[in-house]
């Protein structure tokens, strides 16, 4: 009662979190889409127009409109095409809005996995017990020992050396002493770093530190939200960094270097040598992609409008001769928004908008799996990362081993056990000793866990010796004659499946190397067993000590070519310290030595190994034995301290990879069909073969649901069989490539024959050159169906992209992809049956359906082709989708913590584009100021625009001379003018 009473009053130790997007918003943010955008206007001014009944429509003069008297019911119906573009667009948004709200719903799941973990040490009712963090009222006393990260405030009333890190409230990084006396507040939000001690709990929840900031920052934020919506224009995407120019439109660019003088060039050479942590480079890849297959969209789809509004004005105008009449405008419009419809829908397959689609779901998939192998990935691209690492530093003691000390060997009663005796080979006398020895001398903390032999001993090591009652008062003289009567030898031993999965690293191309603060003996002994070292291998085992005197100068700074010598070979670390972890895991990541970059993770779980999992590449913490600040600077968390869990990490980064290029080369030949199809089509018979209602479809089906069905791919242990990607390589390789322009080739040979001799192939009424509002044809409903299901026959061929012949391999352990590809057909079958004029579709019979589906499954028969030509042969290949270059990184991050590559991408044309304004305005302003003669000041007027101008601005110094000349009206000064160069 007193508990709940308390927490009324005072709240409970909860952060309200910050509002999720209502499913409406998340709509509205779906709607913004260019493509989309630009399709619903095209619609509603087809609908509009559809309505309209023209006096002239009869008017022959007008061209080639479906007049004849069976065909008036269909003209009517011409608001049909509008309306199911406009649905399709309707369900488009829907479902890419539902994706994204369960994502969202995931990752709070996930977050809320993450705060329930978290538990504190409170003292309630003089018991010691271990409560959630979101339990704890005012007024409890909680003990805090070091690597706490403090749930609440608080006061303390018991410290023992108690130092607290405070630099996430205040920004020092130094550690703060608290005692009763000089500074006995402990704020939420920071770290012990070292002592202990226990406090009186004066605030929780929105009441402590935290708390209050982060309170803040929701109102600040929806108070953002309010002005944007009153005064901002929308759709600016959100950016760490903007820029604001005077009109107070957030601009999405880069702050550049705005610095005065010569020295300028210096700095930036020097921030070159900075290293990075770089976000995902998986986005990067992408986005710079899906950059380049949008350029070529739009102007394919350009093109294709400009063809076909140019066929028609010079068949209708040139060749008939026929004059513009007013009365046909509105029939004329009419075909040119057909016309555009068809560009925009060329632009819509064209664009690769199921890409962050595909991204999402196969990590969210991947983060909702690797959770039952005990990965708690915390960072979305941590997941992606570790499929491209190359090297991982490990703890030795609970994650290679067992953090369970166990005699191995044993000397009782003078004999030696090579083996652990069982307890029947002593002297009763001797076992009763050793039973009353080993109680006597372990602390009463310690476990004793029966084994199968006379037991398994936690602990340091400890020598069995037995005297009456001594008091202890006169030490040295109780400690001699002494009485020897075991002597064991223990051992921390290692998980049974450490040496398999360090195996398996071997045979990924990771390198394993073990640091830790045991000697080096025993991490020598124990890094042979697991697999590390291998007996007459050419490897370094070092101790801290040696390790620093080797990579450190006079001075006693660390020197990275010394370290370059060093790195490749070592393999164990011993007597180390977190600092000698930091330094190891930073010269590897900032070394050159072989072609890629390296890519590391690190395992930690004390509080001082918090610098070394922030700075690697993937941060693993311990579940069990982690401090709070280490699983707070951790990307993954361990949740059995198991090293077997991150050889499965690897293995899920790989899958993630891997799915995305399955569906890349599955998307990449739709597009490719889809775009020449549509193109060809529009410039040889002034229509798409595949209608825009259909091209919609066709994009549902390849975006969102092959997104769903190649992105749950489970993975196998195949992915270990091959060597890590790299940051460099390719997200399309060459043998992708031969598969894409492959079945392209073939789908394009059949859907052109089936276009111009389908109708004498299946006995049928051309579809080809049909009037507006014209009934759908079989001729073109065939082409339709047979487009469709070779991409569903070539999406199992998409399931694998390493030129392996049985593309059908584990296809019954992937349920998702077996419905998609079963629901797609459902749908297809309903589409053409009973979809009508919507769809453009006719009803098929029976045989022309057969063929449809033999066309269709030639693909898998196509496929086998494929894969059996050599890609070596091929040398015309090209590789596509490369990763950004390390002079490109560092060109473009100047000023920024963390490299986000998928932005720097976007932004790259817009900061040339800025930099470029910036220069031509900065001249003419020179330009301005000579004229006028005013004072140089006036150069320097626009230095104002601050951060993102880059301007290097001569110095007043350089200036020969500048003299006033007398005159009674005006000063004008005369300026020996410096050569300006190019600035």
């Amino acid at each position: 009662a007193d508990l709940e009473k308390r927490r009324q009053v005072f709240g409970h130790n909860v952060i309200p979190p910050k509002k999720p997007k209502t499913f409406l918003e998340l709509v509205w943010e779906a709607l913004q889409d260019v493509t989309l955008i630009i399709l619903e206007i095209a619609a509603i001014i087809s609908l509009v127009l559809s309505f309209y009944r023209p006096a002239g429509e009869e008017n022959e003069l007008c061209g080639q409109v479906a007049t004849a008297p069976e065909d008036e019911n269909e003209a009517q119906a011409g608001w049909i095409e509008g309306a199911a573009i406009l649905f399709s667009v309707i369900i488009v948004v829907l479902v890419t809005a539902f994706n994204d709200w369960s994502k969202e719903k995931q990752f709070r799941g996930l977050q809320s996995r993450i705060e329930q973990e978290q538990k504190f040490s409170v003292i309630r009712n003089g018991q010691l017990i271990q409560l959630p963090v979101a339990e704890i009222v005012v007024g409890d006393i909680a003990q805090v020992k070091y690597g706490d990260l403090l749930p609440a405030d608080g006061v303390l009333i018991q410290g023992n050396d108690l130092k607290i890190d405070e630099s996430s409230l205040t920004g020092e990084s130094d550690h703060v002493k608290k005692s009763l006396e000089k500074d006995p507040m402990l704020l939420s939000g920071t770290h012990v770093m070292e002592g202990s001690g226990r406090m009186v709990v004066t605030a929780v929840g929105v009441n402590s530190q935290t708390g209050i900031i982060l309170t803040l920052l929701g109102v600040n934020e929806d108070d953002e939200g309010e002005k944007k919506k009153k005064g901002k224009k929308q759709g600016v995407p959100e950016n760490r960094n903007k820029a604001k120019t005077q009109d107070g439109v957030a601009l999405e660019i880069q702050p550049l270097n705005s610095q005065e003088g010569t020295d300028n060039e210096e700095k930036e050479k020097k921030a070159v040598k900075v290293p990075k942590k770089e976000k995902s480079v998986l986005q990067g890849k992408l986005t710079r992609l899906a950059v380049q297959i949008g350029k070529a969209g739009l102007i394919m789809s350009a093109l294709t409008v400009f063809i076909l509004i140019l066929y028609f004005v010079i068949d209708n105008f040139v060749i008939n001769r026929r004059p513009w009449l007013p009365e046909c405008t509105p029939i004329y419009i009419q075909y040119f928004v057909k016309f555009f419809i068809i560009g925009v829908t060329v632009l819509v397959v064209a664009v690769p908008e199921g890409l962050p689609l595909a991204v999402t779901i196969s990590l969210a998939y991947s983060v909702k799996k690797m959770m039952k192998d005990n990965n708690l990935v915390r960072h979305l691209d941590a997941c992606e990362t570790m499929g491209n690492a190359t090297a991982i530093c490990s703890d030795k003691t609970g994650t290679l081993t067992m953090n369970r000390m166990t005699v191995v060997q044993a000397y009782i009663g003078g004999i030696h056990y090579r083996q652990i005796p069982s307890p029947d080979v002593f002297l009763p006398k001797v076992l009763d000793l050793i039973v009353n020895g080993i109680s006597i001398n372990s602390a009463y903390t310690s476990k004793i866990l029966v084994s199968i032999a006379f037991g398994r001993i936690p602990g340091s090591q400890w020598r069995m010796c037995i005297r009456d009652r001594p008091s202890w008062d006169n030490e040295n003289e109780i400690l001699t004659e002494l009485t020897c009567i075991a002597v064991v030898g223990i051992e921390d031993p290692v998980r049974p499946e450490v040496p398999d999965a360090i195996a398996k690293c071997k045979q990924a191309g990771i390198t394993v190397r073990m640091v830790t603060g045991d000697n080096i003996n025993t991490a020598r002994a124990i890094a042979t067993k697991c697999g590390i070292l291998t007996p007459g291998d050419d490897f370094l085992c070092l101790e801290g000590k040696e390790f620093n005197r080797l990579i450190r100068n006079e001075k006693g700074e660390v020197e990275q070519e010394k370290l370059d010598k060093i790195w490749p070979k070592l393999r164990v670390l011993a007597r180390s310290s977190p600092t000698d972890k930091h330094t190891l895991v930073k010269g590897i990541i900032d070394s050159t030595v072989g072609e890629h970059r390296q890519v590391v993770a690190v395992t930690g779980d004390g509080t001082n190994d918090g610098p070394a999992l922030k700075k690697a590449d993937v941060g693993f913490a311990m579940g069990i034995a982690g401090t709070d600040v280490a699983k707070e600077a951790s990307d993954i968390i361990l949740t059995d301290d198991n090293f077997t869990s991150i050889v499965k990490a690897v293995m899920w980064g790989r899958n993630v990879y891997d799915s995305i290029s399955k569906f890349l080369q599955f998307q990449l030949t739709v597009n490719v069909v889809a775009v020449i199809v549509a193109f060809t089509g529009a410039c040889i018979t002034q229509d798409s073969p595949l209608k825009a209602v259909q091209m919609l479809w066709v994009n549902l089906i390849m975006d969102t649901f092959a997104s769903l069905a190649l992105a749950t791919e489970p993975p196998t242990e195949s992915l270990l069989k091959r060597r890590p990607y790299g940051r460099n390589k390719p997200l399309i390789s060459r043998t992708m490539m031969k598969n894409i322009l492959g079945h392209a080739f073939y789908q394009l040979i059949v859907i052109f024959i089936l276009v111009f001799a389908g109708e004498k192939f299946f006995d049928i009424d051309s579809g080809r050159k049909a009037p507006l509002h014209s009934p759908p044809t079989q001729h073109y409903t065939i082409v339709f169906n047979t487009f469709v299901l070779m991409q569903l026959f070539n999406e199992i061929n998409s399931r694998k992209i390493h030129g392996e012949k049985n593309v059908f391999s584990g296809i019954y352990r992937n349920v998702i992809f077996c419905a998609v590809v079963l629901g797609t057909f459902i749908c297809q079958i309903f589409i053409v049956e009973f979809g009508g004029k919507p769809f453009s579709c006719t009803r098929l019979s029976l045989s022309q359906w057969l063929w449809c589906l033999f066309i269709g499954i030639g693909e898998l028969l196509w496929g086998q082709i494929i894969s059996a030509i050599p890609t070596r042969s091929l040398k015309f290949l090209k590789e596509a989708g490369h990763g950004t270059t390390k002079e490109e990184i560092t060109k473009d991050a100047e000023g920024l913590d963390e490299i986000d590559h998928a932005e720097m991408e976007l932004r790259r044309g817009q900061i040339l584009w800025f930099r470029g304004l910036n220069r031509i305005q900065t001249q003419i302003d020179v330009i301005n100021t000579f004229q006028t003669g005013a004072s140089f000041k006036g150069v320097l007027r626009r230095q104002n625009m601050g951060q993102h101008l880059d301007v290097k601005l001569v110095p007043s110094s350089s200036y020969v001379a500048v003299e006033p000349v007398k005159s009674p009206t005006t000063s004008v000064p005369a300026v020996s003018s410096p050569p300006m160069g190019s600035e």
